[in-house]
């Protein structure tokens, strides 16, 4: 069986399609316009095996249209323009680009004068957010169409189908006992699930009727399922491990899970973005360079690209990793949050409100406002929140070298109002 069990059940039809009922069901926005037959160019975005490729294949099948494929990793700007010059002798085409979010910018431009001429509808995939990965330019001449993850109710389902219709796996007389298993490990993954069934039957090694349980999928996927899979449920374990080997003030096994990642062919765009939120979730004011570094990160990584961006990640994570930690400013505006959620919508003191017209100044509007550089140390201890919480101190600064110096600061100016 040379053709994998999920190519061999992709629907060829929107009503074979599990989930996605927002987009492709009745009287839905997209399953008009395939309808109709007036497609735009779409950016389709969701997790890994949500049907991103299946409604890209549905669309060419149902418009019975020319239609050429490219996947961004192996494909560059000569592959871009030899679809765009066989396109332009076609009365229309489309072209489906699986993971438009690692082409460049440059890769990208080279599409924009093809979409908007209509030499071709462009239907880009990407498990990432479009509004960081693909150009503004393109974006703007593409519908954005998000796509939900499966359901368990979704997964269940494909199972089911999967053993009715199937014409191998009928033949095997196949009991699911239990599917938890098949579930969790493909992590709302369709391809990922059909998949390992497939695998899983195939290693039963025995003769019709096969009763699958948890017990034997668990020993079946430890035994032939990669263990780095950047799409599938190792993506979060190992991510993981990165960020809390780094929090933990770990270089060594911080460095290690990064290696498990860069040799996975993680995107390396997507570590270094990790390591920026890290910088200020579990750094901050301890050390305000560390979101500098891992910033310059971001950008360093994504102009320089595989393998030199290894060693890039490598010094931000190890100065990550050695550097002082604080998580004052998460819990800060976490707290802030919180009290917003359950205070509502306190009113803004009179003094510090802005009064741009008369009638705002005769509300008092503004009214013993006191310009804090007026003043000695620059500071004036007027009230700045609202007087139901007022003296409510949503940063505790930490223990470490810089946070002390806040405290201080704090401390001097404001008494003992916020308790520092």
């Amino acid at each position: 069986m040379p053709t994998p069990l999920a190519e061999r059940l992709r629907p060829a039809s929107l009503d074979d399609l599990t989930g996605q009922e927002h987009l492709t069901g009745k009287g839905s926005i997209l399953r008009k316009a395939i309808e109709q037959g007036v497609v735009p160019s779409m950016i389709l975005w969701g997790p890994p095996g949500v049907g991103k490729t299946t409604i890209a294949n549905i669309i060419a099948h149902t418009l019975d249209t020319p239609f050429y494929t490219l996947s961004a990793i192996s494909s560059g700007v000569k592959d871009l323009r030899e679809v765009i010059e066989a396109a332009r002798s076609q009365e229309k085409a489309i072209l489906f680009i699986d993971e438009i979010h690692r082409f460049n910018k440059s890769q990208q431009d080279a599409l924009l004068g093809a979409v908007e001429k209509g030499t071709i509808t462009l239907i880009g995939a990407t498990t990432e957010n479009p509004s960081f990965e693909v150009n503004s330019a393109l974006l703007s001449r593409c519908q954005v169409y998000v796509l939900k993850p499966l359901d368990e109710k979704d997964l269940q389902n494909l199972l089911r189908q999967a053993i009715e219709k199937d014409e191998w796996l009928k033949k095997q007389s196949i009991e699911l006992k239990e599917t938890e298993a098949l579930i969790r490990i493909s992590g709302g993954d369709a391809r990922k699930l059909l998949n390992l069934l497939e695998l899983v039957v195939q290693s039963a090694g025995k003769k019709p009727p096969i009763i699958i349980t948890d017990e034997q999928v668990m020993q079946v996927a430890q035994q032939k399922v990669a263990m780095y899979d950047k799409l599938g449920e190792q993506h979060y374990d190992i991510i993981s491990a990165f960020i809390k080997s780094m929090r933990g003030s770990d270089p060594n096994a911080a460095v290690y899970w990064l290696a498990r990642m860069i040799a996975g062919g993680e995107d390396v765009k997507f570590i270094a973005r990790r390591m920026v939120i890290l910088a200020s979730e579990d750094i901050g004011n301890a050390n305000p360079n560390a979101i500098l570094l891992a910033n310059a990160c971001f950008d360093a990584v994504n102009k320089i690209g595989h393998p030199e961006a290894r060693i890039i990640l490598s010094q931000c994570a190890i100065y990550l990793a050695t550097s002082p930690k604080s998580n004052a400013s998460y819990l800060a505006i976490d707290e802030a949050l919180a009290l917003v959620k359950q205070t509502g919508d306190l009113p803004v003191p009179l003094n510090i409100r802005n009064a741009p017209t008369q009638l705002m100044k005769n509300l008092n509007y503004s009214k013993g406002y006191q310009y804090s550089h007026d003043y000695e140390l620059n500071f004036s201890a007027q009230e700045y929140l609202p007087a139901e919480i007022s003296g409510h101190a949503f940063f505790k600064p930490g223990r470490n070298a810089r946070e002390e110096e806040l405290r201080k600061f704090l401390q001097l100016r404001w008494k003992e109002k916020y308790g520092y």
